[in-house]
């Protein structure tokens, strides 16, 4: 029923929905798997069109209570202020707690990397660095942080007041779009940069503490300073060069935090020498905005059902003739310089008829989350320009803006 997998026992599936964002495919999977979901705002308008397995906060809370291993996941971080607030009888809180901030996960993975700088500073004392005693380059991010979001590489020292300036405007422009468990910006953490080429894992560890990897994506960028969140892509080539150095590494992650039932999104750098380095483990759910729905796309992979049924892809019959093309995850992040309220439409159809195979279109609010929506590609290695072309995109192609007072302008300060 599912490509090359086995099942391990089970345990007691539970499952928090919740703002900005659930896809169409995870509410399927949901009913159809009649997971108990806690009733919030997000599930309730989902169970009138989907028929969940709805459980009062109570009723949620006293499930988890009851003998024997229960796996929780949640799309989103949001959920994270709930589990804080209800689930301190649990491990939970404290685990979230050491991933989401930056600066405590550094000082776990001490053990791992024992030469690795970093330092926290708080948001208002950022104009106080004197960025000539920093060694460069180096990358500069919110301790708590979602989406790329307030993440910027320093090169040199000119560098900094652009940069500084930036994060003041993105500060103030992400200002309650997020809960303070999934974007604070009160606290930045400066870490030296880390070389080689980036991806991201989701991933779960099952109830003996097995890793199991369920997807790997290259993360690719326009150019040296770019940091922004455009393009993920997974292949065949991907999985099988990476899949076993990422579960050794997992391994090392699951010892130190004692992990067991719990589902992540990590990103890391692979350099030329094979040596791994962790940029960031996201706890409780796979990549961010269902964009986990990529694996169903590429490899029939239901990372959701794979998690509560603890099952392991057979990864020899699942990449069986998918050489020769990547499957790729296309962001359309907003140009930061564009003033959001200027923007009239977005050419959705223009976008999709520049890809000679897009799978699905997600589209979203961006004046509210800061982008257009996202889409998934599937690209014949020989038409790789096509997702060349939208990398270096500014995306102003496909907008079209208002004709408003001069006191709105098109571009920010």
């Amino acid at each position: 029923m599912f490509p090359g997998s086995t099942i391990i026992k089970k345990v007691r599936k539970m499952l928090i929905l919740d703002h900005p964002y659930v896809s169409e495919f995870l509410k399927d999977t949901a009913a159809e798997m009649q997971i108990p979901v806690l009733k919030n705002e997000m599930a309730a308008g989902i169970d009138v069109e989907k028929r969940l397995k709805l459980l009062e906060e109570a009723e949620f809370i006293e499930l988890i209570k009851e003998e024997g291993e229960y796996a929780l996941y949640s799309n989103s971080e949001n959920s994270i202020g709930w589990i804080s607030e209800n689930l301190g009888f649990t491990e939970l809180p404290e685990k979230i707690e050491l991933f989401k901030s930056k600066i405590k996960f550094r000082k776990l993975l001490e053990r791992i990397y024992p030469d690795f700088y970093f330092q926290g500073v708080e948001f208002e004392k950022l104009d106080e660095i004197r960025v000539e005693e920093i060694k460069k380059p180096f990358i500069i991010k919110p301790d708590v942080g979602f989406f790329s979001l307030g993440v910027y590489k320093v090169s040199t020292d000119e560098e900094w007041e652009p940069v500084l300036w930036r994060i003041k405007a993105e500060v103030e422009e992400v200002k309650g779009r997020y809960p303070v468990q999934v974007l604070d910006t009160g606290n930045f953490i400066i870490e030296e940069n880390i070389k080689g080429e980036e991806f991201a894992v989701d991933a779960y560890f099952n109830r003996a503490g097995k890793p199991v990897v369920l997807d790997i994506l290259k993360h690719i960028f326009s150019s040296e300073n770019d940091v922004s969140d455009r393009v993920y892509f997974t292949s065949k080539a991907i999985i099988e060069n990476y899949r076993e150095t990422v579960e050794d590494l997992l391994k090392e992650i699951g010892k130190l935090a004692g992990l067991r039932n719990f589902p992540l999104h990590m990103e890391l750098r692979v350099g030329k020498d094979r040596r791994i380095q962790i940029i960031e483990l996201n706890p409780i759910r796979f990549a961010g905005w269902c964009t986990t729905d990529i694996a169903h796309f590429a490899y029939g992979i239901n990372t959701y059902r794979y998690f509560f049924e603890q099952l392991e892809p057979d990864w020899n019959k699942v990449l069986a003739g998918k050489e020769g093309k990547s499957f790729c995850l296309v962001i359309l992040n907003k140009p930061a310089e564009i003033n959001s309220k200027a923007v009239q439409t977005f050419d959705y159809e223009k976008l999709l008829s520049d890809f000679e195979k897009p799978l699905e279109l997600r589209k979203t609010d961006h004046e509210k989350y800061g982008l257009f929506g996202y889409v998934f590609t599937e690209t014949r290695d020989s038409n790789w320009v096509e997702i060349k072309r939208i990398l270096k995109s500014d995306l102003r192609e496909y907008i079209s803006f208002k004709e408003i007072a001069s006191d709105v302008p098109m571009l920010k300060d």
